[in-house]
């Protein structure tokens, strides 16, 4: 654990929004379940019983006035045949010049649109086949700004692809807008993918969330589409989730994910053609404590995957319960000064 730490406090290099003027804040995030899969009546006992879902460790701070960092490491990700850095979330270092204007570099989020990408992955109980078959934590450089009032920033940036498992030397060029205007929340972009070498596809992503008092509202549309078929609803996924809080301590969800490919194209590497999928779930977040949550779920999965190895299968009946925990382990204050340049 020493060597571990000891190597976060070296390497760690990422921009926290959170982080004021502490040097070091060093935080670890832990969800545990109990689960149930069956598959049109059939138990999935490779994926039943407990599971120890996320161990995530995250440190962020700023090292001076222009220079901010944020890592992530998920530390239950098995490393046999994988390198320590793929399951490295994030770890980037952001230079601001001016606290508007942002040039970062390092391992990121692939910037696309959606409230559902977004989500920290310890926050999301069932999901679309887009999200369960992508790799959105790449390398990058970005380039952001944002609005004096901070309502709304602009990102360009290059990143590896979300499809490198395919070929390594593959990347996406990525625009995206977030918007927090009132009661309505945006996010979204526009994506050029390679889904092979010298092949891309394109993304059309638009979130959206609500927020009416104790009742949220998120609402996703994603488009997808390579060259040579109709852009529009041929290949697309629709997530759509609503919350609503009774109490402070109490969360009740219901959530709807559609995902669909009709293109007669292998380009989507994510949704494979021929693949008309719907999953219905719903569940509830109970808090004890801020840092403390228990959550229980249902999920129902119907129509047709033509991916054979995707997650959801039709006929697909999922139940979680689960305990969530963020221990906060160690705050250390920045004695750099607010006057220097």
């Amino acid at each position: 654990m020493k060597t571990l730490i000891g190597a976060v406090l070296f390497g760690a290099c990422v921009l926290t929004a959170n982080a004021q003027d502490e040097l070091v804040r060093l935080k670890m995030q832990t969800r545990v379940d109990y689960q149930r899969e069956y598959i049109d009546g059939k138990a999935i006992h490779d994926n039943s019983g407990f599971k120890g879902k996320y161990l995530m460790l995250s440190i962020d701070g700023k090292i001076d006035k222009h220079f901010s960092y944020a890592y992530r490491q998920r530390l239950n990700v098995g490393h046999s045949d994988m390198s320590f850095f793929d399951a490295t979330d994030w770890a980037k270092l952001v230079y601001s010049p001016d606290g508007h204007l942002e040039f970062a570099a390092g391992k990121d989020v692939v910037a696309v649109g959606g409230y559902e990408y977004d989500k920290n992955p310890v926050d999301v109980y069932a999901a679309s086949e887009y999200w369960n078959n992508i790799s959105p934590f790449q390398l990058a450089a970005t380039v952001s700004y944002t609005t004096p009032d901070g309502r709304n920033k602009l990102m360009a940036q290059c990143s590896q692809s979300i499809y490198r498992a395919n070929a390594p030397d593959m990347y996406s060029y990525n625009l995206m807008w977030v918007g927090n205007n009132g009661c309505l929340g945006t996010m979204y972009s526009a994506n050029l993918v390679e889904y092979m070498p010298g092949k891309y596809i394109s993304y059309l992503a638009l979130g959206h969330k609500l927020t009416l008092g104790r009742l949220c509202l998120e609402a996703d549309f994603m488009n997808r589409a390579s060259s040579g078929h109709t852009f529009l609803f041929k290949d697309c996924s629709i997530m759509a989730e609503l919350a609503y809080r009774p109490i402070d301590k109490l969360n009740v969800l219901g959530k709807v994910t559609y995902d669909v490919n009709r293109t007669g194209k292998a380009a989507d590497c994510s949704v494979f053609d021929g693949t008309e999928l719907t999953s219905v779930s719903g569940g509830v977040e109970f808090y004890p404590l801020s840092n403390i949550r228990l959550h229980a779920m249902y999920a129902y999965t119907f129509g047709k995957n033509s991916n054979q190895d995707g997650t959801m299968k039709p006929g697909r009946d999922f139940m979680s319960i689960g305990l969530m925990w963020n221990v906060n382990l160690l705050k250390l204050k920045n004695p750099w000064k607010k006057d220097d340049n």
